[in-house]
């Protein structure tokens, strides 16, 4: 009775979902069963197969979220077998409660939490819980982002992507080594990408890996727990060079995890048989799904993160204060590189529409400085004082930007300036000075003195591996703008999302 209860809820659940599929997502689902099948080494087998399908909250990956309990709910309809589905969210201070929200309305919608065969998780670093709508973000991982994205700031200059992606994507990589691992592993992860984007990333990597002297040799043949130990090589060279010598804890906070033998799971991919075009299902994700395109987790190409806004942000700070512009003017700049990325990624004119719509005139712009001070406060425990420090750098090099950052900002301090030279080269104690230093830069100081002995990233560089990593981004683009000092037109080098 039992199991013709499960079966009639699969059924009804299937019928709805196909009312939103298109003819390509129901062909889709057939071809994956299929391919399910065989990846599981027959059709009795298909129950013992355990599948991992990575959730980060936004409009794409709730489309695969769906398409592959859909392919779980027709292999126990017309078979009476299916295979287990583990669903896992990676969670950073940048995922903002909207994030939250949307998953668990798609959870709700797929009727995912009440069946057995599913596993929804949500991983916070090395926390592993199941999912849950209020969960809050340990604050070890609050004070390890946010430690993150300050190093990341000073050494750049507060570029968009080195200051908030790049410790997030080695985190991803962590993440996969320990969801598909966690409590016996899976067998396979879902992939959207080819088996060319996949065999490109693995040779970069790999690659990468191998100019910084690392041994390579062994990871080569071991498919994703290869790619997880050459990641973490990456990953430790990355850190080294960004935070200095003394931060021993912090690298160990920060290793890739590796899965172990007990597992090796494979990539399944079904980048040829679907689309990411979110207007090809739109229906599906905003009706059926419950999904909302709403801030601050719509930000320009996310809709599973807002640190695109404090991007945004960053660049209006930096021409207001650095460059002696407008914050407007800054902003404005931005939205263009943001606009360029969004017409690449193919996002459809009236989403582009709704992310750029915020920023009209100064009116608007100043409601979403607002917006942006608070999800910096919330989210990161950041002032402004804070991310406009980030943006003079003026600690890195020996302290050589410190005067024009006193002298434009604090000018009562000009006075201490050698003084604060002094505490920064370990020189000198003052209590007082330490407390201002900590307050305006959001950094302890032993922070700031290896600041002070770290150069500042040469991005036409490639001797740095922050650089490098850059250069290897695809989320940049130069705008023209004039220096309101010279009158000259400056050609910059921007990055961000």
């Amino acid at each position: 009775m039992k199991d013709f209860a499960r079966h009639a809820q699969d059924e009804a659940l299937l019928k709805r979902l196909n009312a939103y599929f298109s003819t390509n997502d129901r062909s889709a689902v057939r071809v994956i069963s299929d391919r399910l099948i065989d990846a599981a080494g027959g059709i009795s087998q298909v129950r013992e197969f355990r599948l991992m399908v990575a959730f980060g909250g936004g409009k794409d990956s709730a489309y695969t979220v769906s398409l592959m309990r859909a392919v779980q709910l027709y292999l126990a309809v017309v078979s009476n077998h299916t295979f287990h589905l583990r669903v896992a969210t990676m969670r950073h201070a940048g995922v903002a409660d909207a994030v939250m929200a949307n998953i668990d309305r798609v959870y709700q919608a797929l009727e995912m939490y009440c069946d057995p065969r599913v596993e929804v998780l949500l991983v916070d670093h090395r926390q592993i819980r199941t999912f849950e709508r209020h969960l809050p973000l340990p604050e070890n991982v609050r004070a390890m982002n946010r430690f993150d994205v300050l190093m990341n700031g000073h050494r750049t200059a507060g570029d968009g992507r080195p200051t908030f992606c790049n410790s997030c994507n080695l985190a991803v990589a962590d993440f996969y080594g320990r969801a598909a691992w966690w409590q016996g592993g899976v067998d396979a992860v879902v992939t959207g990408d080819s088996r060319k984007e996949q065999k490109h990333y693995f040779t970069w990597i790999m690659r990468l890996a191998q100019s910084l002297g690392l041994d390579i040799d062994a990871g080569r043949n071991q498919g994703l727990r290869g790619l997880l130990q050459a990641l973490d090589g990456v990953a430790q060279a990355y850190f080294i060079e960004l935070f200095g010598e003394g931060f021993d804890q912090a690298l160990a906070e920060r290793r890739v995890n590796i899965g172990g033998v007990e597992a090796e799971p494979a990539f399944i991919s079904i980048y040829d048989l679907v689309s990411y075009r979110v207007d090809d299902h739109w229906e599906l994700i905003t009706d059926f799904l419950g999904f909302r395109f709403e801030e601050p987790a719509f930000s320009f190409t996310e809709s599973d993160c807002a640190n695109p806004m404090l991007m945004a942000h960053l660049r209006g700070l930096k021409a207001q204060y650095v460059q002696g512009r407008g914050y407007d003017e800054g902003v404005a700049e931005y939205l263009e590189l943001a606009k360029a990325l969004m017409r690449k990624k193919e996002m459809p004119e009236r989403l582009i529409e709704l992310a750029l719509a915020p920023y009209a005139g100064s009116t608007g712009k100043k409601a979403r400085r607002r917006l942006a001070d608070d999800f910096a406060a919330s989210a990161l425990n950041l002032t402004e004082v804070q991310l406009t420090c980030m943006q003079f750098s003026p600690f890195v090099a020996r302290g050589r930007g410190l005067a024009m950052y006193l002298g434009l900002r604090h000018p009562l301090l000009v006075a201490r300036l050698d003084d604060l030279h002094a505490m920064l080269a370990d020189e000198l104690r003052d209590n007082e000075l330490e407390s201002w230093l900590s307050e305006v830069s959001g950094l302890p100081l032993t922070a700031l003195r290896s600041l002070y002995r770290l150069e500042p990233v040469d991005f036409d560089s490639d001797v740095s591996l922050i650089a490098r990593v850059r250069a290897g981004d695809p989320h940049k683009g130069r705008i023209v703008r004039r220096d309101p000092t010279t009158g000259l037109q400056v050609v910059e080098l921007i990055s961000g999302r």
